[in-house]
């Protein structure tokens, strides 16, 4: 990543619509964090500009013809020193994927002057990093989940989600503050957050194992792990695997930190 410049931040903002590649250089240029904002009308284009220039950040479209916005993205996260991420897209299915890239923030069109300005903030406090990229630990991307809704971004932290239930190609994360649906499949998940305590109970269920209070029989003779927001089934293919990785909590004393 490059070091900001002393006079504000260099910006890349990449768009196939010209209507909306005007507007964001607007937007952007009328922020008193940027210095400068280059366009580019498509990823390969902006992809040359990157290569022959130095950019603190790239503001990028998702829907573009050819190579899109998130395949660019990663192609830029494999940079020696590569550029702050932000996504502006009119559609937000594509959030969780954007944030797993790396992304610092994903913004919705049209695109408001309040939110880009949490945006630039966001880029500012990256780009000032001295360190260069490859020192940097990697950061969790998964450690909050974005809800967009009505226009505005919530961000759902993994250690408030008790356990996390399917549905179709969505998630229900069922925590403290609600349930919240994210378009994610749940296998897809499972992969980002098995390293943080979540344990797959049932082809449909993920659960924390630092929200499990007990276990406990249903009616019919089945397992459930019982949570401070509901039950939690356990099919037999998973009952082993849940015992075993609870008694190991258990010791290394991770049972605690949901109390």
């Amino acid at each position: 990543m490059n070091t900001t410049s002393a006079t504000g931040l260099r910006v890349l903002a990449v768009d196939d619509v010209p209507a909306a590649l005007d507007d964001l250089c607007t937007l952007l240029r009328e922020a008193p964090e940027v210095a400068s904002v280059t366009a580019a009308a498509d990823p390969l284009s902006a992809l040359k500009l990157i290569r022959g220039g130095e950019f603190d950040a790239v503001f990028l479209d998702i829907a573009m013809p050819g190579l899109d916005g998130l395949e660019l993205g990663a192609l830029l996260r494999k940079l020696a020193s590569p550029p702050v991420i932000v996504f502006v897209t009119a559609y937000d299915e594509h959030a969780v994927a954007a944030f797993g890239i790396g992304a610092v923030d994903y913004l919705l069109k049209p695109v408001r002057a309040e939110r880009l300005a949490e945006a630039l903030t966001r880029v500012t406090r990256m780009a000032a990093t001295e360190e260069p990229a490859h020192s940097r630990a990697t950061p969790d991307a998964m450690a909050a989940l974005p809800v967009e809704s009505g226009g505005r971004t919530r961000y759902v932290r993994r250690r408030d989600v008790l356990f996390v239930q399917a549905q179709g190609d969505y998630v229900r994360l069922h925590a403290r503050s609600g349930v919240h649906l994210v378009r994610m499949p749940i296998s897809r998940l499972e992969e980002y957050w098995e390293g943080a305590g979540f344990v797959r109970t049932h082809r449909g269920f993920l659960v924390a194992l630092g929200a499990v209070r007990e276990l406990r029989s249903d009616s019919v003779g089945g397992l459930l792990a019982h949570t401070d927001l509901g039950d939690v089934p356990v099919s037999r293919r998973h009952a082993r695997q849940l015992r075993e990785r609870l008694l190991h909590a258990a010791r290394q004393g991770e049972l605690e930190q949901r109390t």
